[in-house]
């Protein structure tokens, strides 16, 4: 057992599902969704297997390499550290939840099934890929069932939010490529160990390949002002699209700022902080402001997204502006913990609010009004990921949060400014809950029905996950801290 390659196995077997389901299941809809929840409880098993192993303090664990095109020392390279093993755990926990709210999909299910677990091995070798080369390929290939996702089974205006979508994040893309190869020829290798641990690049050279990965990063993120392309998105998004995208493919963006822009060119993303950290700041307090102004709820999330990824920019950039080992730890402790914290919470909101829309056919807030006596679980369910979302201490995003504004109140005090946000996201919330949940019922509604066994099963998993890493963070902080004190 110790000797299995569960990095490999556990980004290449929701693949090998997909091509056994086009093989010997391509028609049927029930043996499509059992190999989906099949497939990916095993890998989330598998991960688990990973998690155990642990990693090492300032370095790689758990490393698996093959040499693929050994001219240009391009290998399949694989490994964890406190950074990338959190989220590879978040991946395998959404994709299995998201496999099983699937199964009440009946529409060219086994084509939606191989696009799910398409997009799990891409986002699985996206967090563990250790060779420049490889994690561009992985990065990339993500978007091709996401845009296939949205263009297939969202909404009325999906071809566009679709289309759009793309566009944003391939064209985006480019400019981190080019600095992965400015990185391998200054290198002579595609091994992001090396570039990690000796950054190649100095000067107007890093400059420039810092300036490259901001931009393909801010995109994905998505930060202010590149962020128009998420909220069409996730609005025309199919409801598990919207909590992949959210929980999942975000998190490329703001891994990549730590793994690729602080870690491979430290000295230029310092110099470059304070505007960094500008964006950040924006992010934050736009993405709050712009939510408050939404009346359709799954809009409202979705900029909300824009206001909790700010906060990790923050923890990033001051993480990387200051000289004090203690506070960077801090800072990235906090921006680690609030990628998986808003990953569950995000996650979460986007699975109820998509199941309000199954039940009711609208998002708009003023539609409703009630709901909490008619629809105890869902209610309360929403209640309880609002109040996490907007940062109600013993949940998930309290601790994150907390670090992120410690470490910038010590190292940047001007940019604490950003937590008026926090009492923006609050009000948003609040006026959510009062909107659909609470004052006088609508007879119109008095037929819906609440929660059944399978979307509690998915909520309740959630929120408890959510209230364990709220009361309890050090069972990821402890792993996380391995690795950001040593960096």
């Amino acid at each position: 057992m110790a000797s299995l390659p569960l990095l490999t196995l556990a980004t290449f077997l929701p693949l090998l599902g997909g091509l056994l389901l086009m093989a010997f299941a391509g028609r049927s809809t029930r043996a499509a969704h059992m190999i989906s929840v099949a497939t990916t409880g095993l890998v989330l098993m598998i991960t688990l297997g990973i998690w155990e192993r642990g990693t090492l303090p300032g370095a790689f664990a758990q490393v698996e390499e093959v040499t693929w095109i050994p001219s240009i020392d391009a290998a399949f390279r694989l490994g964890v550290d406190g950074l990338s093993l959190p989220l590879i755990l978040l991946t395998a926990v959404l994709f299995f939840l998201a496999a099983i709210y699937s199964m009440r999909l009946s529409d060219r299910a086994p084509t939606f099934v191989v696009l799910l677990l398409m997009l799990e091995t891409a986002a699985l070798g996206t967090f563990a890929a250790l060779d420049g080369l490889l994690f561009y390929v992985f990065f990339e290939v993500s978007l091709v069932s996401m845009y296939f996702m949205i263009t297939g089974w969202g909404h009325e205006d999906r071809q566009r939010a679709g289309l759009m979508f793309f566009l944003y994040t391939l064209l985006g893309s480019l400019p981190l490529l080019l600095a992965i190869l400015g990185l391998y020829i200054a290198s002579g290798t595609f091994d992001m160990r090396a570039w990690i641990d000796a950054p190649p690049l100095a000067g107007l050279g890093a400059m420039l390949a810092l300036a490259a990965m901001l931009f393909t990063f801010a995109v994905k993120i998505p930060s202010f002002p590149v962020h128009t392309w998420l909220p069409a998105a996730h609005v025309e998004a199919p409801t598990v699209g919207s909590v992949i995208l959210a929980g999942v493919m975000l998190k490329f963006g703001t891994y990549g700022l730590i793994r690729f822009a602080l870690q491979m060119t430290p000295e230029a993303f310092a110099k470059a902080g304070t505007l960094i950290l500008i964006f950040g700041v924006l992010s934050a307090v736009y993405g709050a402001l712009v939510a408050l102004a939404q009346s359709d709820l799954k809009r409202m999330v979705a900029y909300t997204s824009v206001n909790h990824m700010g906060y990790v920019i923050m923890g990033v950039a001051v993480a990387g502006m200051t000289m004090d080992s203690n506070m960077r730890a801090v800072a990235l402790d906090g921006a680690t913990l609030q990628m998986v914290s808003h990953g569950l919470v995000t996650g979460a909101l986007f699975f109820l609010v998509g199941m309000l829309y199954e039940r009711a056919g609208t998002r708009e807030m003023g539609d409703f009004g009630g709901l909490l006596g008619r629809l105890p679980w869902l209610g309360w369910a929403y209640i309880l990921s609002a109040f996490a979302s907007l940062g109600l201490p013993g949940l998930a995003h309290f601790p994150a949060e907390f670090q992120i504004f410690l470490a910038t109140l010590n190292i940047q005090p001007w940019a604490t400014l950003a937590i008026v946000a926090i009492a923006i996201t609050a009000g948003l919330y609040l006026r959510s809950i009062a909107s659909v949940f609470l004052g006088t019922p609508r007879d119109r509604w008095a037929a819906m029905a609440d929660l059944d066994g399978q979307e509690r099963l998915v909520i309740i998993a959630l929120l408890v996950m959510i209230a364990a890493i709220g009361l309890a963070p050090g069972i990821l902080l402890d792993v996380i801290h391995a690795t950001t004190a040593a960096m």
